[in-house]
Order: C-alpha cells, then structure tokens, then sequence
C-alpha cells in the first residue's frame, strides 16, 4: 500500500475508533439492554465499518423518561441561552466539517465533494434556528366586539421522538433538532439503522457546545418499529417528526393518531423535471444533473420523471446523455467528485427491478442499465426514453441514479403530467417565459417548485409537501412552529391593585 492510501486509511480508522459508543440517555453513554449491537457496513465494500448499539423497547422508554424530566428545566432556559448553544454548534460543526464529511461518505456513500455540501448545508439549520430562537413571538390585541383583551403566546410542545432517514443522515438530523432546540423541546431522535455513526458525532458535538443533560437522548437500533411502538404509545411524548417513506409514514400517523401526537411528515416523492422549448438547455442539463444525480438520486427531491418539449427532447436526451456517461463510479471517501453506491444490495436491486421491468415493456435505454461488476452496491447512471405510461418506473419513487424521458407538445399537457402522481414534493421547470414560470406556481401539484435551478432546498425556506408526500414544513420560518403550541387567554376586566 501507498503512503497516501495508507494515510487515507488510517485517517478513517481514526474518525471511527474515536466515535462515542453506546445510547445517549440523559447526558450519559450508555451500552444497550444485553450490550446488543448491530453492524453498520460501508456500501461500496460491503465491509463492516463499526457498530452501533442496539437499543431495545425498554432503553427507549428510559429516553423519554430522561426527555420528559429534563423538559421543565429547559424550556424555563432563555431564548438567548438555546439561541447560544446553537450557534456554538454551527461554529463547532463548520470546524469539523472535513470529519463529518468523512464519516458521511463512509456510512452513506456519497462522494467527499456532495459529504461536504451536505455538512455546509446541516450547519446552516443550526445557524438559522439560533436566529430564529429568538423571534417566537405572541400578540397582544382587543377584541373588535366584546372588548375582551386577547394575549396570544407561544411555547415548546414538550418532548419530541424525531425519526430520520440514511440518505443525509447530518442535514436531516439538524433540520429537525435545531428548531427543536431553539423552541424549548427536549429529544429523542432515531437516526436509521444504515447510518447511525454521523448522529453519533454529532450528539458529542452537541453536548460540547453546551445542550444540558437529557435535553438531546439518541436511541440507535435494528428493531425500529419494536422500539418506537411504546413511545408512541406513551402519553408523555408530545410530537412525532418523522422523514421517510410514505408506506411509513401512514403507519406511523395511525400509531400516532391514538395520543393525538403533533406530527410532521416529510415522505416520498416522484419530482417531474419540465424543460420547455424555450428553456436554456445547458442550464436544463446542469439543472437535472443536480436535480437527478445529487445523493446518488437518492433523495425525496430527485427528479424521476422528465418531461421534455418535443422540439427539444433529441438535444437535451443526446445533451444529458453525454454528462452521463462521462461520470464514474467510485467509492466515496476516495474521490472528491465520483459516483458513489446505492446504500444497500436491496436498494440496488429495487432500482434495477424497475428498470428492466421498463424495457420489457417497450423503454428505450439510453445509457447505464447494467449492474457492474464487483464489490458494493453501485449502479450506473441510467436513461430511459419512451416510457409506457403507468409504468411503474414513472408511478413509483425510483430512489436510484435513473431519468425518464417522456415527451409532450403543449403546456397544459406538461402540467397534466407533472401531476399525475399521488405525490406532491418537489418540481422543477426550464422556462424563459415569465409569464408561464407563473402559471406552473399556480398549477403543479407540488410542495415546491424550483424555476431554472436543479436545487432547491434552503435552511430559510420551509421544505414540505403536499398530497402522499407530508405535512408540514421544516426549514424557513415555519419551521420552529412545528414545535410550538399556541396558547391564548382573554382577559375581561381587570383591575391593577
């Protein structure tokens, strides 16, 4: 071996010998019930990476227990303190930021280059909600007909189970603590059982930058539903903020419908990719190379389905075909600007599955379709052109590095289109037309709408869907006031001795 791939390796063996170990339970590391663990591997080799601990049913229950008596004490904190803490985490985490990215490409399996985009992108939650802490406001007012003076405040929802997914297993977590934070509310979050290390960091990072005992509890597992069913089940948990997939997301709203719990749900998506005749092309292609290929196309915002002007469809599918086939794959941590793998040999099969069924059923391949040869779960990027309409290719979310191509002749047929799908998260549309950039804000069907830009996810602007895919909005400033309530009091007359 090499100097430098040595170094590399031993850099890695490094970060992953240093990672806390066990479940943190108010304020303290601690093994699981019968010091059950569970392998995490690295998807580009199929290797074991480190374990985690596996928390079982009665460790979760000792989480909330910590959340529910810490919750007292720190909503009492000052909007000021929590504001504090989370703007020492950003600052902690914008310096660790070559660690993080690290511990994400080895888990997760994205390149070193989109590892570290998704660092910036986590870091500006905590950011963002250390500003927005601070700015929970009420009201004061009179009632315009019984005179009865109105006060209307604000004030934490209490202890939150915050459940999140592998695919950006740093961002999705600070999406949600960070305005759980800056509102008052204690945690307990559950990242997934694919990346748990990358949360491990960060709750050490967290209770560095000063977040008070049993404020923040992590709970890694194998046995997820066993292990969430008596949270939800429990009366002191006040809110449900979960990111997934939507199958899950329904049982997990019937669980939750029981203890009326506060819910936000940011589920699965199916995004359409419009490129009118008047689009700039070479911004269209750069547009769906981020819109498709960010994440290995495993995200909720990727564009699965592209619909493309007639006039146009030959430039752009030759256009995107050639950005395509110029990419590699590669394992994440060795290389700044590569393809990585799919997360799992499930995933990969899932994706290939629906690729194949596609062809059989009169689909074009373009480019990829083919599983190469090798260790890991990698798989090529992929074009389809000539799609059967309600292929499942087109009607289910594809959660892999592969665009359909379809073509349509007018605007309307576009927008029918774009929103025949029971999900309604991300769009995107290629336009020089303002006046139709407006219509398609009217029309489509979507949380979200990106205009000529392939990204769209911003700490400041809320993030959600509608239809299949959520409800509710994280991000913006929308997103604290899923962890408030609103409480009001009307005052008669009222004499001050």
């Amino acid at each position: 071996m090499s100097s430098e791939p040595a170094a590399a390796a031993a850099r890695e063996a490094s970060l992953l010998a240093s990672l806390p170990s066990g479940l943190l339970i108010g304020g303290r590391w601690i093994n699981a019930t019968g010091d059950r663990t569970f392998a995490v591997q690295d998807p580009a080799t199929g290797a074991a990476l480190a374990s985690a601990a596996d928390a079982s049913p009665s460790d979760a229950i000792d989480a909330l227990t910590a959340a529910d008596r810490a919750q007292k004490g720190w909503a009492a904190h000052s909007s000021r303190a929590r504001s504090d803490i989370l703007r020492r985490a950003f600052d902690l985490l914008t310096d660790r930021a070559d660690d993080f990215a690290l511990l994400i490409a080895l888990e997760m399996g994205k390149s070193l280059k989109e590892a570290r985009g998704e660092v910036a992108y986590a870091a500006e939650f905590l950011r963002w909600f250390s500003e927005e802490a601070a700015h929970v406001h009420g009201r004061y007012q009179v009632a315009p007909s019984s005179g009865l003076r109105h006060v209307i405040s604000k004030r934490p929802v209490g202890p939150c189970l915050l459940i999140t997914p592998w695919n950006f297993p740093l961002a999705m977590i600070t999406r949600k603590v960070g305005p759980a934070v800056a509102a008052g509310c204690t945690m307990l979050l559950k990242p997934a059982e694919l990346t748990p290390l990358t949360t491990l960091l960060f709750a050490a990072l967290m209770q560095e930058a000063g977040l008070p005992d049993g404020v923040l509890n992590v709970i890694t597992t194998s046995r997820s539903s066993e292990v969430i069913a008596p949270l939800l089940a429990d009366g002191r948990l006040k809110k449900l903020s979960f990111t997934g997939s939507t199958h899950v997301g329904r049982i997990l709203l019937a669980a939750a419908s029981a203890n009326i719990l506060r819910t936000s749900m940011e589920l699965g998506g199916n995004a359409p990719f419009l490129v009118f005749e008047d689009a700039d092309l070479n911004a269209a292609v750069e547009g769906a190379m981020h819109a498709k290929l960010r994440n290995i196309g495993q995200a909720c915002t990727a564009a699965n389905r592209f619909y493309v002007h007639e006039a146009v469809a030959d430039t752009f599918t030759q256009r995107l075909h050639a950005r395509f086939s110029s990419l590699a794959l590669g394992r994440g941590p060795d290389g700044a600007d590569v393809v990585g793998p799919l997360i799992s040999g499930k995933a990969r099969e899932d994706v290939h599955r629906l690729v194949t069924e596609a062809i059989d059923e009169g689909a074009t391949l373009v480019t990829g379709g083919a599983v190469p040869d090798g260790p890991g779960y990698f798989y090529p990027p992929t074009i389809l052109c000539d799609i059967r309409p309600g292929s499942r290719i087109v009607t289910e979310e594809i959660f892999g590095p592969v665009a359909t191509i379809s073509r349509f002749a007018s605007e309307q047929e576009a927008i029918e289109q774009a929103n025949a799908t029971e999900y309604g998260l991300a769009s995107y549309a290629y336009t020089r037309d303002l006046g139709r950039a407006l219509r398609l804000q009217e029309q489509i069907e979507a949380g979200m709408l990106g205009i000529n830009t392939g990204l769209i996810s911003d700490p400041a602007a809320p993030f959600g869907g509608i239809k299949h895919s959520g409800l509710g909005s994280e991000g913006g400033i929308e997103g604290i006031e899923e962890y408030l309530t609103t409480h009001y009091a009307g005052f008669g007359q009222v004499e001050i001795a």
